[in-house]
């Protein structure tokens, strides 16, 4: 009988699971002073609705490459989650959101 030579995969424990929006790639965490978030970039392609950046207060356009985000200590709830301009979401430290 042949042998198999794969070794065994260990499955995380529960302090070792990854956070729930990197699960398969398609969220970052970052830490910051203003908390953990999870954030997605959105291809231009992708986005076909218009968004208004909590940055710049601007719109972002369909066809716009920008980031989504939401806090990493929430479950991906949709209220929760904002469209960014990736600039404004790099300087939202030194800002303060419109009115």
């Amino acid at each position: 009988m042949p042998r198999r030579n794969r070794p065994g995969r260990a499955r995380p424990g529960p302090a070792e699971r990854p956070d729930p929006g990197a699960v398969g790639g398609w969220a970052s965490t970052e830490s910051a002073p203003d908390g953990d978030w999870l954030v997605r970039t959105v291809p231009g392609a992708q986005a076909g609705k218009t968004y208004r950046c909590p940055g710049c207060d601007h719109e972002i356009r369909p066809g716009t490459p920008h980031l989504v985000t939401w806090p990493a200590d929430d479950t991906g709830g949709v209220a929760d989650r904002r469209h960014w301009h990736r600039p404004c979401w790099a300087a939202r430290a030194r800002r303060r959101p419109g009115r």
